[in-house]
């Protein structure tokens, strides 16, 4: 169970992001910046904030497989075994996002989700109960903030909401491993 100043944040964040807000937040790997998934001028908005291309597509969060099959149209059989093995952060590349999530694909029509399983995020997401688009907090080109200290105040002025740095105890520091199943149902890890 988390303190109560921790509950205390995720409980405003939860309030900003029900109201179209952007966060600040420490995901499961990194800080990120991020909003309701399906929050199509939030998305608008998280790319012109780090001046970003809207070509470039970003990930989607989720808490757990339910919410990845709402959100992913083609689900490989063995995802459940892969997440429940793999130790740490993993973004896996779907063929096909559902079409409340479409917006969210990138040109060849894939989408990247990860499962959060476990820390400040997946406690984030849980409370929540929807998905949250996410990409790094940075402005593009410059290097993703691995530590709260290592944001830019660029970003931090820009968002509608900045987590405390004290949730940020449970990130790797590291961006997620990311992978795709090839045509053959075959992992091929693009990022280690």
């Amino acid at each position: 169970m988390y303190p109560e100043t921790t509950l205390k944040a995720i409980e405003h964040a939860v309030f900003v992001l029900s109201e179209g807000g952007i966060l600040l937040y420490p995901a499961d790997t990194i800080w990120g910046i991020g909003c309701d998934a399906t929050n199509k001028a939030g998305i608008t908005r998280i790319q012109e904030i780090k001046g970003r291309s809207t070509d470039k597509s970003m990930i989607v969060l989720v808490h757990d497989i339910e919410q990845l099959y709402k959100v992913a149209a083609s689900v490989h059989p063995r995802i459940d075994t892969l997440l429940h093995y793999h130790e740490r952060p993993l973004t896996v590349i779907y063929p096909a996002a559902t079409k409340s999530y479409s917006h969210l694909a990138s040109k060849d029509g894939t989408i990247g989700i990860r499962v959060v399983k476990a820390g400040f995020c997946h406690e984030l997401l849980s409370i929540y109960g929807k998905p949250l688009v996410s990409t790094s907090a940075n402005l593009s080109g410059e290097p993703s903030p691995s530590r709260f200290g290592s944001v830019s105040t660029n970003i931090i002025s820009s968002v509608d909401y900045v987590l405390p740095a004290f949730t940020e105890k449970d990130i790797t520091g590291t961006p997620s491993v990311i992978a795709r199943y090839d045509e053959n149902g075959e992992l091929d890890f693009l990022r280690l």
